[in-house]
């Protein structure tokens, strides 16, 4: 995907408040394959970073003392982050797995340096011959959540904590919404923009404000479990983001939509071992695993008939989200009857539907 999340420009450092670097790495023989993974925030988020981490995790269970893995915690997206994966490929990882889009450049500059190191670059758009790119669906599991919030709320109205204003996160705004309109026609979304991927503290307060300003049901595109506290205290209902987190907030979490990378990264290891790894662009989603929902709870059970025939009606191809009739917020027609929009201008979406409440960031 060219413009797969292409506003590097708002993507700096600091995004993520960084602690120093923490590495991990387990006693290494040299017969092994060493496989590094960095990471820009914490494996205790219990979000994004997490649910790369159990990716890690299952490499380990698959090919045991075959493989040693080891990796950095809270890289900043910066160009603190090139001198943290070169000093992986200098010690001799052979696989590299960077997990942020503000790691492209910095992963394509350690290419250079490494040709015979090969990199995995996740969110990104930029290949190499030893740099490969990787990507979930994330609207897809975006659109379940809004049939369900379109079915539950009473308001009409639902709330979505967005990170970083990004295509990746307004498909899954207007995927949310138009979830919630096949369902409910004249549904609205409300959304605050929190300018990061991952701080507790400002994911809660917007939680907080999207609930006073009507909205009985939020969603998440931030990766701690703050929200979902805060939905379960005030008695509304929510969805998880990137892992399941229905531990945190039992009677709160409805479903989450659950990254999947262990099977990626179990056969990218194993390219790499057959000796028949290439570069390649990989956008996968409900079809092919690499996004699941998690079990449905608190939901009534033609709510949840719902949500299982929407699943299966996106990875049977019976439902396409981004089909026109489409309007943006102006009532601008961005797609008509019938045309879909191709993934080249679903990755580089810069708009918002109609019915989404508020503007973007300039």
């Amino acid at each position: 995907m060219m413009n797969r999340r292409n506003f590097n420009k708002l993507l700096g450092a600091g995004l993520v408040a960084a602690a120093a670097p923490k590495i991990v790495t387990p006693a290494l023989a040299d017969d092994v394959l060493k496989v590094g993974f960095v990471y820009f925030g914490p494996v205790g988020d219990f979000g994004w970073t997490y649910q790369h981490d159990v990716g890690r995790q299952d490499i380990v269970k698959k090919f045991g003392d075959k493989v040693k893995t080891t990796y950095v915690e809270n890289v900043p997206e910066s160009a603190d982050a090139e001198r943290v994966i070169a000093n992986l490929a200098a010690k001799g990882h052979k696989l590299i797995f960077t997990t942020s889009f503000g790691y492209m450049d910095p992963t394509i500059k350690a290419a250079k340096r490494f040709p015979k190191t090969y990199f995995e670059h996740c969110a990104g758009y930029k290949l190499a011959s030893n740099v490969s790119v990787y990507e979930a669906r994330f609207y897809e599991g975006r659109y379940v959540q809004g049939v369900i919030a379109g079915m539950m709320s009473k308001t009409g109205v639902a709330g979505y904590i967005a990170s970083i204003p990004i295509p990746e996160v307004i498909m899954g705004m207007n995927a949310f919404l138009l979830g919630m309109r096949s369902v409910n026609p004249t549904a609205k979304l409300k959304f605050i923009m929190v300018n990061t991927w991952y701080d507790p503290g400002k994911e809660g307060d917007a939680a907080k404000a999207l609930i006073d300003q009507g909205c009985d049901i939020v969603t998440q595109h931030t990766d701690s479990t703050a929200p979902l506290q805060v939905y379960a205290q005030r008695g509304i209902k929510g969805f998880g983001e990137a892992t399941d987190m229905l531990k945190f907030a039992p009677t709160a979490q409805l479903t989450a939509s659950v990254n999947n990378w262990g099977p990626y990264y179990v056969k990218r290891v194993q390219d790499v071992i057959d000796g028949t790894w290439k570069s390649a662009n990989t956008w996968g989603g409900l079809a092919s695993g690499m996004l699941e929902m998690a079990p449905y709870h608190n939901m009534p059970d033609n709510v949840v008939a719902a949500a299982k025939a929407t699943e299966e009606g996106i990875k049977s191809g019976k439902i396409v989200i981004f089909k026109g009739p489409l309007k943006d917020q102006k009532g601008i027609a961005k797609s008509t009857e019938g045309v879909v929009l191709d993934d080249g201008s679903i990755s580089s979406m810069d708009w918002l539907v109609e019915g989404v409440v508020g503007d973007l960031p300039k």
